[in-house]
């Protein structure tokens, strides 16, 4: 058994998003990732089918050539392979599902600004 609290040591980061594991199951990877308002994570993609769940806040996610406003309580799961982007609208937290495959630095490593 695993467990998490969302909202414990949040952190606000001037340079970009906030990341972290908050745990590992044996098929997934539990993300929280933290963006203060106007902070963006550019066009990237995942090797491996996502899930993303708006735990507070409102964010723009870019895919497809559309943009859909997540709000919070919104749940979005994505293919893998998929362009998108983030754009944070206000203060948000947002908890993202990686395969276990997938990496976190990937994640961290997706230019941000």
């Amino acid at each position: 058994m695993e467990s998490a609290n969302i909202y414990k040591d949040l952190t606000y980061k001037e340079t970009g998003p906030a990341i972290t594991v908050l745990f590992q199951t044996e098929a997934t990877k539990e993300v929280r990732i933290v963006f203060k308002q106007g902070q963006l994570m550019k066009e990237h993609q995942t090797p491996y089918p996502i899930t993303v769940a708006m735990i507070d806040g409102e964010l723009d996610f870019g895919v497809d050539g559309k943009i859909l406003n997540l709000v919070k309580g919104d749940l979005l799961s994505l293919d893998g392979g998929v362009p998108h982007d983030l754009l944070a609208k206000s203060d948000c937290i947002v908890r993202l599902t990686l395969s276990k495959a997938d990496t976190v630095q990937r994640v961290k490593d997706v230019p941000s600004s």
